[in-house]
């Protein structure tokens, strides 16, 4: 099979992780994996592992990426693949009209992933326009079925997201090494009770539900520590300043670290006690719920989106009613006076998903 794949950027988060590995997949069952973006820097390692990286500015939300149609065609004819996998709403729209200038016979076979809960409206809705559609979760099936009817139910495939367990291997612990490290960078973190927020600094990630969390403990349990594991994107520096203003307010400055954008999550993850889902939007799978998991680290997160699905087949006790936020103090402190076992995972695993993705263009290839 060729196979080619197209997203905004590949710089970071879950819809290019998908794509790497999806890519990664191919090339190891000796498939060709071509990959379009504007670029960024996980096309060093989606190179090396083997597959194509075409470049062309099809990430810009704006009438100017109507100029990439033509571009975009010339590469669809010129490469053949056999697959257009669209993974983000500007690509699809500009894949739908790159097509309409090639004869139907010549068209490739298009699907498409829903990797989030977008605003309902028309631009939206192209995502749900292929011949097979891949939803993430069946909160992602719920979504389309609800908002989208026109999407017959026989097209839409779930294929939960998954991750290498060797990757996040159960009871991982951090190297000396790295420890040592963190400690120098961020002395105060040694000997606390870590209590960790993941993600990228915006408004939905629950920030403020977590100084709140730590505002509100921190008298009876003075070990306990918050970091943030996220770097914050330019456009965002002005929450960022707000965060830190009321960190200050509360005079909780001794007690929250921001530690920015990292590349070692997993040892974040598991040098943590409890890890949150706090999002104020339902996730539509939660990646790095399963990984926290994974290592064998608690999680807490609201009922609700992909989380939920996740907590509830693996760790139901962290499951907190939406905006519970008495039960969600009160599981924080279950928690510190009595560390949690989790047990090991199994499923949502990454060789699942890229089985069933591959299964799925063979089976749209031969027309099943």
């Amino acid at each position: 099979m060729k196979v080619m794949q197209l997203l905004p950027e590949l710089n970071s988060g879950g819809v290019e992780r998908g794509t790497l590995e999806i890519a990664q997949a191919l090339v190891t069952q000796g498939h060709e994996s071509l990959v379009v973006s504007n670029g960024g820097r996980l096309v060093a390692q989606l190179e090396a592992e083997g597959s194509t990286h075409l470049t062309l500015a099809i990430h810009k939300k704006s009438l100017s990426s109507l100029w990439q149609i033509a571009p975009l065609r010339r590469l669809i004819q010129q490469h053949q693949p056999d697959i257009v996998h669209v993974r983000s709403r500007v690509p699809a729209w500009l894949t739908h009209f790159a097509l309409k200038g090639i004869p139907v016979a010549q068209h490739p076979h298009l699907i498409s992933t829903v990797h989030g809960f977008y605003s309902v409206n028309r631009y939206s809705a192209i995502m749900t326009q292929a011949e097979k559609v891949i939803a993430v979760s069946d909160s992602v099936v719920r979504y389309i079925h609800d908002n989208y009817p026109a999407c017959p139910k026989e097209h839409i495939v779930r294929i939960y997201r998954g991750i290498d367990p060797q990757a996040f291997p159960h009871g991982y612990q951090p190297s000396a090494q790295w420890l040592q490290q963190t400690f120098k960078d961020f002395p105060q973190l040694e000997n606390k009770f870590l209590l960790c927020l993941p993600g990228r600094i915006t408004r939905l990630k629950g920030h403020e539900t977590l100084i709140q969390l730590v505002s509100q403990l921190q008298q009876n349990y003075p070990n306990l520590h918050a970091i943030v594991v996220g770097g914050a994107d330019p456009k965002k520096a002005a929450y960022l300043d707000e965060l830190e203003h009321k960190i200050q307010q509360q005079e909780l400055r001794d007690k929250i670290t921001f530690v920015g954008h990292r590349s070692d999550i997993r040892e974040w993850l598991a040098f943590s006690d409890v890890v949150f889902s706090l999002s104020s939007q339902a996730e539509t799978f939660g990646r790095t719920t399963l990984e926290a998991l994974s290592v064998g680290t608690p999680v807490i997160g609201w009922n609700r989106g992909g989380v939920a699905e996740i907590l509830s087949q693996l760790y139901p006790q962290g499951l907190i009613e939406v905006d519970d936020h008495a039960a969600l103090l009160s599981a924080v402190r279950q928690h510190v006076e009595q560390p949690q076992v989790v047990a090991p995972v199994s499923q949502f695993s990454l060789q699942q998903m890229c089985d069933e993705t591959l299964k799925l263009y063979q089976q749209v290839i031969r027309g099943e």
